[in-house]
């Protein structure tokens, strides 16, 4: 590998590592607590954080938590005890404003993973989660902070904030990993 890409490779683990670092560990704890406690959660994300969503739902699915993907054939009317778990980097996601007053209206928590506290969406939301990272919103010009493009820093935190999520998570409902692997689908 040449001395360029070790330095991209290193660049991009050094911001994903620090919009890490800059989530606050309580407020993961209680995200962690909400679903567990949920009635049903259902999770919605736009392009890119929609995929990142998805496989978050499969663990959770994994987990035996109740849970759905907005638009699939199964998914649920929401209703209080319930949680939308929404994703929206830049805050400002017309579909994800629109899904969020529907879940409110409905009684459901509001729960948002964001990267902008002062957004539309953060308004809307119960309880956010902050990872501060460069989105779409702040991913031109002198605002630009990451080699990345894009919400490409964002997204790729999701990942590994949803998996260390599922440890927090496993832990709290007392799930083991043969039972989790156990709900793995076997239709591949």
């Amino acid at each position: 590998m040449s001395d360029k890409n070790e330095s991209l490779f290193g660049t991009a683990l050094n911001e994903l590592g620090a919009a890490l670092a800059g989530v606050d560990e309580v407020r993961i704890d209680a995200a962690c607590k909400q679903l567990v406690e949920a009635g049903q959660i259902v999770v919605y994300g736009c392009g890119r954080e929609a995929l990142q969503l998805k496989g978050f739902a499969m663990r959770l699915y994994h987990l035996g938590l109740p849970v759905s993907v907005v638009g699939d054939m199964n998914t649920p009317p929401l209703g209080p005890g319930d949680v939308f778990l929404v994703s929206s980097g830049p805050g400002e996601t017309s579909t994800v404003l629109t899904l969020m007053r529907v879940a409110h209206e409905a009684g459901a928590t509001n729960l948002l993973l964001t990267a902008q506290a002062e957004s539309s969406a953060a308004g809307r939301a119960d309880f956010a989660l902050l990872i501060p990272a460069q989105t779409m919103a702040n991913d031109q010009g002198p605002r630009t902070t990451s080699v990345l493009p894009m919400g490409s820093v964002f997204e790729g935190a999701l990942f590994l904030l949803f998996e260390i999520m599922v440890l927090k998570l496993r832990d709290l409902i007392g799930a083991s990993p043969d039972a989790m692997r156990a709900r793995h689908t076997n239709m591949e």
